[in-house]
């Protein structure tokens, strides 16, 4: 359980069940794939986006170092996914919004990843925000995020 909070713990544990919050697919052959964490999937325009798979494929771009997309708000969408991206010292003068964009939308079609990651925006930051124990903190980063744009 939750130290000092039974409604979590409650809402975690139900019907016998450890409700982890992580979305998975099966394939064909009947193989289980963690994808990411329900609390973290963007619903743009009715589908739903797994953050960790425009991850995937922006982290293997050269100038990138790391990597969290998280769901902002959007008029026409509800939601949009928005890339804040650490740049490679190296890369900082060459990797531009752009180029990010158009390697994200030329991998996305290549590996089948939802066309709705093509929406994706960038952001170039100098860090990510970490919880205490060094974990990406998604949640502080949505919060600022959207603090930013009211």
């Amino acid at each position: 359980g939750y130290f000092k909070q039974p409604d979590l713990t409650a809402d975690t544990l139900r019907g016998g069940w450890l409700r982890t919050g992580d979305m998975a697919v099966v394939d064909a052959d009947g193989y289980l794939y963690i994808v990411d964490r329900k609390k973290d999937m963007i619903v743009s325009g009715g589908f739903n986006v797994f953050p960790r798979e425009i991850e995937d494929v922006l982290t293997s771009h050269p100038s990138v170092s790391q990597v969290a997309v998280i769901g902002v708000p959007d008029e026409k969408w509800g939601e949009r996914p928005l890339a804040l991206v650490v740049r490679k010292p190296e890369a900082v003068a060459t990797a531009n919004e752009h180029e990010i964009r158009r390697f994200a939308a030329q991998l996305i079609e290549q590996t089948g990843v939802s066309r709705h990651g093509v929406l994706l925006q960038v952001r170039f930051v100098s860090e990510l925000l970490k919880t205490s124990v060094g974990k990406m903190n998604k949640r502080a980063m949505r919060e600022t995020e959207c603090a930013g744009r009211a």
